[in-house]
């Protein structure tokens, strides 16, 4: 069995000059994360995918996902229009894929599980499985969990 080390975010390191929250540490996190070659194509990644999550996380958890993510995440969270319709998992990969040139469905879901996957350990597991509960099943292995929802 092969585990996958996620990269550990941290916002006490130095900070990037242009900004002292914690955002160029995420963008490294998901440039290690997902074997991304610049930071460019990990800066954006990481705004597609927020952008996308931020339509479908919602109430207190949206308010404390913000709160809990660097500032220039946190507006990319707060900034979006909440969804009226919950996607699966599956059509969230979907949509990303959409929201990106040249994607697959396969190099979506890899840009996804680069994002999600890293935020546990910024905003904490209680968050996670908070934001989890809110969503449909499917979301857990997204952000690197194990999906342990029974099949209806």
């Amino acid at each position: 069995m092969s585990t996958t080390t996620v990269p550990r975010v941290t916002t006490s390191s130095a900070a990037h000059p242009d900004d002292g929250d914690g955002w160029p540490q995420l963008i490294e996190a998901v440039r290690e994360s997902g074997l991304y070659p610049t930071r460019s194509k990990a800066e954006q990644v990481t705004r597609t995918v927020l952008a996308a999550l931020g339509t479908h996380v919602t109430g207190d958890e949206r308010v404390d996902l913000a709160r809990a993510l660097p500032g220039e995440a946190a507006r990319l969270i707060a900034s979006q229009v909440p969804a009226t319709h919950r996607l699966t998992a599956a059509e969230f990969v979907d949509s990303v894929a959409a929201r990106t040139p040249a994607a697959t469905p396969a190099t979506a879901r890899w840009d996804v599980s680069s994002v999600l996957g890293v935020l546990p350990s910024l905003i904490g597991d209680g968050l996670v499985t908070r934001i989890l509960t809110q969503l449909p099943p499917g979301y857990a292995l997204l952000f690197g969990r194990a999906d342990l929802t029974p099949a209806p």
